[in-house]
């Protein structure tokens, strides 16, 4: 029977059972050996392996090992600020302290954010600062390019997974910015601040 004459079965309220010249029991078409085998025991050799994969499994060292023992790097960029200041131990991350620091003593430069870096020195600071390295800054390839540490730091806050002011408080800085008066504005943003979570808070 083909298909088009047993779909009107299947919407048939009233047929309980499909006519048997419509159906087709596999248990026909099922070879004996297949049906009468019988699972056969795991081999030794296998049972051997599991054992050990599961021993293995069971023996891994803690994060906090492998951290120890400078296997696991900790992310730096791309990482959740809460989740990255818990692991580090810090108030407000390393790349963040640093380049800060370095631009308020030689950044007073016209444009220090607003210009681009040369790429490859911002790509070698990340490279330090992910390796758990703080680079020295006052070395002449950056002194020479001093963009390079400011366009690090909007690369740090442009790669976070939830921007510094949250998308959580996204609907409320948006209200405080579109008020009337400057001061209104400002006593808003200062209220929409205080909300941020402690580690956005102090970065």
């Amino acid at each position: 029977t083909t298909t088009l004459n047993i779909l009107p079965l299947l919407f048939l309220p009233q047929v309980g059972f499909f006519p048997s010249e419509c159906v087709e029991l596999i248990n026909d078409k099922v070879p004996q050996s297949v049906t009468n085998s019988v699972p056969k025991p795991v081999s030794k050799k296998h049972g051997k392996l599991i054992t050990f994969l599961r021993t293995f499994m069971k023996s891994r060292p803690t994060k906090q090992k492998l951290k120890q023992r400078g296997i696991l790097k900790e992310r730096v960029f791309g990482c959740d600020l809460g989740e990255h200041l818990l692991n580090s131990g810090h108030d407000v991350p390393q790349v963040l302290k640093s380049c800060t620091e370095f631009i308020e003593k030689h950044g007073i430069v016209d444009g220090i954010y607003r210009l681009s870096g040369i790429a490859s020195n911002i790509q070698k600071l990340r490279h330090e600062f992910d390796s758990e390295q703080i680079p020295d800054l006052t070395k002449d390839i950056y002194i020479q390019d001093i963009h390079c540490v400011g366009s690090l730091c909007k690369l740090y806050f442009r790669e976070l997974p939830n921007p510094l002011l949250t998308y959580q408080l996204y609907e409320k800085f948006s209200d405080a910015v579109s008020a009337a008066t400057d001061e209104e504005r400002l006593v808003k943003i200062h209220d929409v601040i205080q909300q941020l979570p402690p580690p956005h808070y102090r970065s």
